[in-house]
């Protein structure tokens, strides 16, 4: 990972997680109530704030879209393994509900994707080492947050994980657009893990023949596919509907 987080919230909420922030570099004139709260939070954690003028931080922080902060971490993303992941579904006393991404290379996607997971109640979410955007300052920050909260399993090959994740009892549901179910004709009150694939090519076919269901989601319009965030964040608040016994009529 890259070792910065750039952004107000992603930096608020990376300081209340614990995540280890060297120091936190500041735009001179910035002002705010994220700003002072900010200030507070690292102060409270003995972290060094840096004021540079803005040619200097502009020299730091390069074309980003920053917010005027910029927090350098002490050491690289931490990935969490799959045995971490399933411990907090028992901790919860939930079924395991694990997120498993299928070479998504977009970070903002990436992103997008973990926020919505931490905010289903996943307990986790699975990525692979190749063909795969890293959980970078980009991801943090679309994330907003969210990466800080979320445990993220690193693993060389997703279908062997999958196997692993079947011997544990969950059920494997790919998302995809030739999906033989609708995505809401399957029981997700169980022990689940949800797959969505790649934002072009969808989810490969060797991990599309060790899911146990292929759902779809009825597109009504012209264009042949949602984007790939947008069609992971319908299947999972499924997930939260059927979870919390809504049934909306």
């Amino acid at each position: 990972m890259s070792d910065t987080i750039i952004g107000r919230k992603p930096i608020l909420e990376a300081l209340k997680a614990g995540t280890p922030i060297e120091k936190i570099v500041t735009q001179q004139g910035i002002h705010g109530p994220l700003i002072e709260e900010i200030r507070a939070a690292a102060a409270k954690k003995n972290i060094p704030l840096l004021e540079l003028d803005h040619q200097q931080f502009r020299n730091l922080a390069g074309d980003q879209k920053t917010q005027g902060l910029v927090a350098m971490l002490a050491r690289p993303y931490t990935y969490a393994s799959l045995d971490a992941i399933l411990a907090r579904a028992a901790e919860r006393n939930e079924p395991p509900f694990v997120l498993i991404l299928d070479e998504i290379e977009d970070p903002h996607n990436l992103g997008a994707l973990i926020r919505t997971a931490e905010c289903a109640g996943a307990h986790g979410a699975v990525v692979p080492k190749h063909r795969s955007a890293p959980i970078s300052a980009t991801v943090v920050k679309t994330s907003a947050g969210a990466t800080a909260h979320l445990p993220i399993a690193l693993v060389t090959n997703i279908v062997p994980t999958i196997e692993e994740l079947k011997k544990e009892r969950l059920w494997i549901t790919g998302l995809d657009a030739e999906g033989d179910k609708l995505y809401s004709q399957v029981d997700y009150t169980g022990p689940i893990a949800l797959v969505v694939g790649n934002e072009g090519r969808g989810i490969r076919r060797l991990v599309k023949e060790h899911c146990d269901f292929r759902v779809r989601i009825p597109l009504l319009g012209k264009i042949a596919s949602l984007n790939a965030s947008v069609a992971g964040g319908v299947v999972m608040y499924e997930v939260v509907r059927q979870r919390r016994g809504e049934h909306g009529h």
